[in-house]
């Protein structure tokens, strides 16, 4: 087994990403990162390797290893018992989904080479084609923004389609460096520092996250795959490009040569925290909420109240994000004015410049309100 390989198959069984009988959507761009874990998901598919073991006693020699049970009677009880020797049962399906964004004159190339892939490993291919930059004005959203949602919207809707139960993701240890680097320069708090997390909400899987993206692309020219390259990730016009071409490599050369390697041991160190008080916040969240809908959630407003004002604001945060996915837009000014505001025990407020989150308090509640409405 490849040493990449052997790395990604020890982040699978450390986390329990995969499990038998999974079916998994694997967003695949035909860069070096979604290619590369493609590959090796279907390496691990076809060789049918034991993601997590589970030890099988046999208490009959007699006992043959198919899918049929075999009945044992046993002496201390008159009931038989059925034991089922199938070692192997239904194997992970993988499918792919790639989005084409209409922005680079490559995009369609990036497509075809994806779909051949599949093709040619008997995949099945589903894409999207849609004009990112148009929607990103028509619903006030960067670009980057515009592209990750319809990105995870199409990712979404291929997994409900093909009855899926994850999405794989291609980030690598570079990619949570990044962001929580990114996150630090924004004014982050502590959920911030953790970076990208190997798993999110039991679906969004990442098994290359412990993959340092040299390691990816060494296993990429070794293995012939000839990725598609994007040559926008060497403009320096996007925060992520920065921080990539310019912060790191500087932080490397003048403080720290192996600053990735420190910054992902700093995340290691700040989930175990955050984990701890994500689990006080969840517990206060049961207690309080008083109904959740897909477009709206309801609070006890006394109760939320009666809680420390540091407590409010995870509560408030960890409320937005089961509403609205994330808490993009939202900010520490945003949190301050809705406590104000539940102190005041009346009132409304619009968040994000889209005003796409509205919070209303009333009746001893506290509402939040999804109203995302986006234009094609």
């Amino acid at each position: 087994m490849d040493n990449l390989e052997k790395k990604v198959f020890e982040t699978i069984q450390k986390y329990n990403l995969i499990q038998r009988g999974d079916r998994i959507v694997v967003a695949v761009s035909g860069g070096p990162d979604s290619i590369c874990l493609l590959d090796i998901l279907n390496k691990i598919k076809n060789k049918n390797c034991q993601l997590n073991p589970e030890p099988v006693e046999i208490k009959n020699k007699n006992c043959q290893l198919n899918p049929e049970p075999v009945a044992i009677n046993c002496q201390t009880n008159p009931e038989p018992v059925a034991i089922n020797c199938q070692t192997n049962p239904e194997p992970m399906a993988i499918f792919v989904a790639h989005v084409n964004h209409m922005i680079r004159k490559e995009a369609c190339e990036d497509e075809a080479f994806v779909r051949d892939y599949c093709e040619k490993n008997g995949i099945e291919f589903f894409s999207k084609s849609i004009d990112v930059e148009k929607f990103a004005n028509n619903n006030k959203m960067g670009t980057e923004e515009a592209g990750r949602f319809v990105r995870y919207e199409f990712f979404d809707e291929v997994a409900k389609k093909v009855g899926a139960n994850k999405i794989a993701i291609a980030h690598n240890k570079n990619d949570s460096a990044e962001t929580i680097i990114m996150n630090i320069l924004r004014g982050t708090g502590v959920s911030g520092l953790k970076g990208i997390e190997p798993i999110k909400n039991n679906k969004y899987i990442r098994p290359l996250i412990n993959c340092k993206r040299e390691e990816i692309e060494n296993y990429c020219e070794k293995n012939n795959l000839n990725p598609r390259i994007d040559k926008t990730n060497f403009e320096n016009v996007y925060t992520r490009n920065k921080v990539r071409n310019i912060v790191i490599p500087y932080i490397k050369k003048e403080f720290n040569s192996n600053i990735v390697e420190t910054i992902t041991r700093l995340s290691e160190l700040v989930k175990e925290d955050d984990d701890f008080i994500q689990n006080i916040v969840k517990e206060k969240y049961n207690d309080l909420c008083l109904g959740e809908e897909e477009k709206e959630i309801i609070l006890n407003l006394k109760k939320f109240n009666l809680e420390e004002k540091v407590i409010k604001s995870k509560i408030l945060l960890y409320t937005i994000t089961r509403l609205m996915g994330n808490t993009q837009g939202v900010y520490k000014i945003h949190i301050e004015d809705i406590i104000k505001l539940c102190e005041n025990n009346v009132g409304n407020k619009f968040l994000t410049p889209n005003k796409n989150i509205k919070i209303l308090v009333k009746n001893h509640k506290i509402y939040f309100i999804n109203q995302k409405n986006y234009n094609l």
